[in-house]
């Protein structure tokens, strides 16, 4: 027996499934569901298998940076340099399990995959239901559903009452899906299967019997398991750039440790273990041992800073990816909008046409006609569009929000805020709590006495209440099927005959809410004759319209501000959605994507996959023009990204659903949204926002952009000083001079120095209009050219002022002229770091004192100073000759001119400068303050 789970079974009558999939309506017996399950397997998701731990820890070794501080581990030992062999150590193995500990995580994607659906599900066995662990179920079986219940599998529908699935995790489509028998085209979309039920997947609304057609890894969900299992992870570009970083430091490191090693020992003629005891400690010195570490704490304090900014980092290199990021591609639903439906427009039977403020299952909101308050008490025919939309619906509300709130603040609803039912009834009996939320009884109260459920049949619910002891049938459903069932229509006068021009306004309205990609509702009643109990379809004629209400999924608040600071950020923000093609390119419009120039351009604003497929040899230059693409499925999704970066760009994919997960693992940067988004999406992503807040996004892209510029900063400074401090040593020597420190003196400089200002630094936070500079480039270095000019200033200053203070007090004795020596160059160095603070900005421009890290790793490390200078265990210790208060203060004043040279330096080369605001921050402000007037 041979079950072909990739069959086109929507493109195939009912029966026809059935006899291919050797099954009836019965369902299977025991004996030959037991035979498939060991056949076909259990219904379970399956991913590559697990790294092996200690391959992966071991794989943390392969970097050249690693191999370069073994290689001066193994110096420093032969040297019987003890201690720093140890701080080396140590470094290497943070670092290692560090690196361990993301790559580890980054795994879970599968897991959360596999883990998804742990379930029961009633099936038929031998004629008769039966409840059983849904990873039993194998293909041919009949399965039985209703309203809450999460699909077990991919099955074809048999026959539905009244059915509707939300499958909007995997296909993006926010509404509820109706579902019907007949068969559809074999090249049907994924999300216009309307005869299939998908794993993954739930039931909204009705019941239905359908016979599984795909388990485990056949399943749609299982063929997005199998591809995010085989996408590979290659290094990220800013391990790339930090691998060169360190590459380039190390390279300098050495060859300036070689040169003091031959200018001693083969120029000066130097003691051999003097020489090489010097050349250790240089080495030691000047590679950068502690740069993993430094960049380790810079991202740390990106991610620290990012997570108050409701952007938690699961990757500790997606801080900095970030700043690099020049293509945005997001989804729609639940990202860019609310994922709640929403009315927002309401078109009576007296030709009013009113707007509905608020959004959410907020019940605060108002309706306004020409931003006037319209009443229930003023208008009549609003009165009873509200009354049906209370009475003829299903939906619950609990936790009614009954406050004013701002956009962002009802972006996130709180436990209490749940809704049940079917998200077009709670959009409409949110509606009608507005209403009664400002003025209470303004809607009567009525008993329902019968229900007659939505069906795709009739397309309406109609329900039987009774008011004052008078009934009625209330009736809502698709606007076509209430106008052709009305006779009549409400005004302020009371029902009256409906005319043909009348119906002509009201399609002419349908059509224009419906280009809007607003979901169209009619509202209409009649009076129950005789005094029936109850309700059928037969009676619902001769209907009085009362008028239509336009339901919209709403944009999230601060999300068009946001896509506008991406522009101006140079970045480019694309919407990749499983929804409609019309509705998609509406909220595009609406959000900034498309602006008012796209109309006249030679490419379509919007377009489908289907109609991408039929470009196949103009995809390329499809994706590099049209930024909104609808009906997306996942490989698609894969595909665009990866056209995307064989371009050039760097992106960062945003969703929330399981058909998102592939492409957020293969993106440079996945953003998964937190409150709406699957476990695997999360798993699969590098950053989860925790407010699912699109602008969220581009306060984290300012943090990357800032975590970029103090990664190079911190290494501008290393550099900087270790190549002054080897500069030094280079042209004593050449002098014929004494070594100006020892050995000890060199690796003391090194810790004060750098182990503790590099830290200072790496809190600094951004300066200028970081927001309006293009995207980091890709291969950019982060040591480049820049720095050149400034590197050889600051090290001629720091070699003037140091030989210059050995020549000095050289006469009085080596020991208290390498004090000179030790003192100028750390405190030259401990100066720098203030202007290192921006590579173009004076400090006076950006504040002297405003990053309070810098101040307290400057007293740190004075004190640490004078602490080995004027201790005497310690100078004994470290061969110093304290000196005189007075020359030390002279000293500190001579170190300082770093600073004003640099000032002179920068004032030169950039002008004159404004005072620094921390940009950026301007319409983040205006959020803030939104939320604190209310």
């Amino acid at each position: 027996m041979e079950l072909d789970q990739r069959y086109p079974y929507h493109s195939i009558p009912v029966d026809e499934a059935l006899d291919k999939l050797q099954a009836t309506k019965e369902g299977l017996t025991e004996e030959e569901a037991n035979q498939r399950l060991n056949k076909v397997g259990p219904n379970e998701l399956t991913g590559k298998e697990g790294i092996n731990p200690v391959l992966l820890f071991l794989k943390q070794f392969k970097d050249f940076l690693i191999l370069i501080l073994f290689l001066a581990a193994g110096v420093a030992w032969y040297a019987d340099q003890r201690v720093d062999v140890y701080v080396i150590l140590g470094v290497i193995l943070f670092n290692a399990v560090l690196g361990f500990l993301q790559e580890y995580r980054a795994e879970k994607a599968i897991l959360a995959l596999k883990n998804m659906i742990k379930q029961e599900t009633t099936v038929l066995r031998n004629g008769k239901p039966k409840t059983i662990e849904a990873k039993q179920l194998v293909p041919g079986d009949i399965i039985k559903l209703e309203e809450g219940d999460s699909i077990p599998a991919d099955a074809r529908l048999v026959s539905g009452k009244n059915l509707q699935t939300v499958e909007a995790s995997l296909t993006g489509e926010s509404l509820p899906i109706e579902k019907k028998t007949d068969p559809l085209p074999e090249k049907s979309n994924l999300g216009d299967r309307l005869n299939m039920l998908f794993k993954g997947t739930h039931v909204a609304r009705g019941t239905a019997t359908a016979v599984v057609t795909g388990t485990g890894p056949h399943t749609e969900l299982g063929k997005i398991s199998k591809s995010l299992g085989d996408i590979k992870t290659t290094s990220t570009n800013f391990r790339k750039k930090t691998q060169r970083l360190a590459k380039q430091m190390a390279v300098i490191s050495i060859v300036t440790s070689l040169v003091v090693f031959v200018l001693g020992y083969y120029v000066r003629d130097y003691a051999f273990e003097e020489v090489l005891l010097i050349t250790v400690a240089t080495l030691v010195s000047s590679i950068p041992e502690g740069l993993p570490a430094v960049i380790s704490i810079v991202l740390a304090i990106g991610a620290k800073r990012m997570a108050d900014q409701n952007a938690i980092i699961r990757e500790f290199t997606a801080t900095e990816m970030l700043g690099s990021i020049s293509v945005i591609l997001t989804d729609k639903t639940g990202t860019l909008t609310k994922s709640i439906l929403t009315v927002k427009s309401i078109f009576l039977g007296d030709d009013t046409e009113l707007e509905v403020s608020g959004s959410g299952y907020a019940t605060e909101g108002d309706i306004t006609h020409n931003e006037e308050s319209v009443s229930t008490s003023e208008n009549a025919v609003l009165a009873k569009l509200l009354f049906i939309a209370k009475e003829c619906n299903n939906a619950r509300l609990s936790g009614d929000k009954d406050k004013a709130g701002s956009d962002e603040e009802n972006d996130k609803e709180s436990e209490d805020d749940k809704a049940s039912g079917d998200p077009t009834e709670i959009a409409l009996l949110v509606l009608a709590k507005k209403a009664e939320a400002k003025n209470e009884g303004a809607l009567p109260e009525a008993q329902q006495l019968d229900d007659l459920p939505f069906s795709s049949e009739q397309k309406f619910r109609a329900t039987l209440v009774e008011t004052d002891g008078k009934r009625e049938i209330l009736v809502v459903g698709a606007p076509e099927k209430i106008l052709k069932l009305s006779s009549h229509i409400l005004d302020s006068d009371g029902p009256r005959e409906l005319t043909e021009d009348q119906r002509q306004q009201i399609q002419d309205k349908m059509d224009d809410w419906a280009d809007h990609a607003m979901r169209v509702l009619a509202l209409a009643y009649k009076e129950a004759e005789g005094g029936i109990d109850s309700v059928s379809a037969e009676q619902v004629d001769g209907l009085v319209w009362v008028g239509i209400t336009g339901i919209v999924d709403p944009p999230r608040g601060g999300v068009r501000k946001a896509v506008g600071a991406c522009k101006s950020a140079g970045i480019r923000v694309m919407m990749l959605t499983g929804d409609h093609k019309k509705t998609g390119a509406a909220i595009a419009r609406e959000v900034g994507i498309l602006e008012p120039e796209n109309e006249n351009s030679d490419y379509p604003e919007a377009m489908q996959e289907d109609e991408l497929e039929d470009r196949e040899n103009d995809f390329d230059e499809l994706v590099d023009n049209v930024s909104v693409f609808t009906r997306v499925s996942p490989n698609t999704k894969l595909r665009i990204a990866e056209h995307l970066q064989e371009k050039g760009h760097l992106i960062a994919m945003t969703g929330d659903g399981v058909n998102d997960a592939p492409a957020l693992k293969r993106a440079d940067v996945g953003i998964a949204m937190g409150i709406r988004g699957t476990d695997v999406a999360k798993d699969a992503s590098h950053i989860v926002l925790s407010d699912d807040n699109f602008a969220t996004i581009v306060r984290a892209i300012r943090e990357g952009r800032i975590v970029f510029q103090n990664v190079r900063q911190t290494s501008f400074f290393l550099l900087t000083t270790n190549f002054a401090f080897v500069f030094v040593f280079i042209v004593a020597i050449t002098m014929g001079l004494p070594f100006p420190l020892t050995a000890t003196q060199i690796l003391w400089v090194n810790l004060v120095t750098d182990g503790v200002m590099e830290l200072g630094l790496a809190a600094e936070r951004g300066h200028g209009e970081i927001m309006k500079q293009k995207p980091v480039e890709k291969d950019a270095n982060i040591l480049d050219k820049s720095v050149v000019p400034y590197l050889l200033l600051m090290s001629a200053v720091m070699l003037g002022l140091s030989l210059g203070a050995f020549y000095y007090y050289l006469p009085q004795g080596a020991e208290i002229a390498r004090t000179a020596v030790f003192l100028v160059i750390a405190m030259t160095q401990v100066f720098n770091t203030f202007n290192m603070r921006s590579i173009d900005r004076s400090l006076f421009t950006i504040g002297a004192f405003s990053n309070k890290y810098v101040n307290i790793a400057f007293v740190v490390s004075v004190a640490l100073q004078l602490l080995v200078v004027y201790t005497p265990f310690l100078s004994n210790l470290f061969r110093f000759d304290p000196l005189p208060i007075p020359d030390l203060l002279v000293i500190f004043l001579l170190s300082s001119t770093v600073i004003w040279i640099a000032e002179i330096y920068k004032k030169i080369r950039f002008g004159k400068q404004q005072p620094d605001i921390p940009e950026g921050e301007e319409w983040m402000k205006d959020e803030n303050n939104e939320k604190q007037k209310v």
